[in-house]
């Protein structure tokens, strides 16, 4: 039986591991699921329902991180689902190009991968469900920019910045603490957020993943050039990044309700 001491160990280990390479941080994740989870449609609810019974998508939205700690080689060996690097400031089509021509274990294609397995529907229920999971959390990640950045500094990571006085990262400023800075719950971030009619979510929802991946292309170019210009951030940072970070948390909830609805709702 494990010792008191050998569970907090554990524990601090894992929590440590997730916090290095962890997107949007877990409060993140959630607000996205539970977006998406208020605009699935009947058929897809009651299918997930079969799938994780009655607990929430936001209880799941972060389990692709936690396992990078599992010793399970076939979970702990999918750190490179979560994000795809590329060269800077590209047009969409280079862009395009460049996804297409990249390696097969990363966030393009992993996700791609599993959505077209998750579409047969015909295996057993612990498959469906890593399946679920899977979707659910590299769809967010799709849309944390700092997850399509740039190897040579492992997408922000290597970026040393100033974060009112302490020391941190431009990686991790994106994954948790613009998000953590509002201080909601997740589900008062997703009652925040999710606020504006259908026909205002039309203009997210008429594209595909090339295009949200670019997406965060965009938003990453910006990042880097403003982080190059000023690494002390603090108030005006947040002023200048809040809203755009609030729009990337709203479109990634709702291209994952839209794709869960094409997955399980058919």
């Amino acid at each position: 039986m494990q010792t008191i001491f050998q569970k907090l160990t554990f524990f601090c280990i894992l929590v440590l591991s997730y916090n290095s390479a962890a997107a949007w941080g877990m409060t993140g994740h959630r607000i996205i699921s539970e977006i998406a989870e208020r605009h699935l449609n009947k058929k897809a609810r009651k299918e997930i329902k079969k799938i994780i019974g009655d607990q929430k998508l936001a209880y799941w939205s972060n389990w692709a991180d936690f396992i990078k700690s599992d010793p399970d080689p076939a979970l702990n060996s999918t750190g490179t689902y979560h994000y795809i690097n590329t060269s800077a400031n590209l047009s969409k089509a280079d862009f395009v190009q460049e996804l297409q021509a990249s390696p097969e274990e990363n966030l393009y294609k992993a996700y791609q991968r599993i959505r077209r397995e998750a579409l047969q529907k015909n295996t057993d229920l612990q498959t469906r469900q890593q399946q679920l999971y899977f979707i659910v959390h590299l769809l967010g990640d799709a849309h944390q920019p700092m997850h399509v950045g740039r190897a040579e500094d492992l997408g922000g990571n290597k970026i040393t910045v100033d974060f009112f006085g302490r020391k941190a990262n431009i990686h991790r400023i994106w994954d948790s603490d613009l998000v953590d800075n509002e201080k909601y719950s997740y589900t008062e971030y997703a009652d925040v957020l999710d606020i504006h009619p259908k026909s205002h979510y039309r203009r997210y929802l008429d594209s595909d993943l090339d295009q949200w991946l670019y997406e965060s292309h965009e938003l990453a170019n910006i990042i880097y050039a403003e982080v190059a210009h000023n690494a002390n951030l603090s108030y005006n940072y947040i002023y200048n990044n809040k809203y755009r970070m609030e729009e990337a948390l709203l479109k990634a909830g709702l291209r994952l309700a839209q794709e869960l609805n094409a997955i399980y709702g058919k």
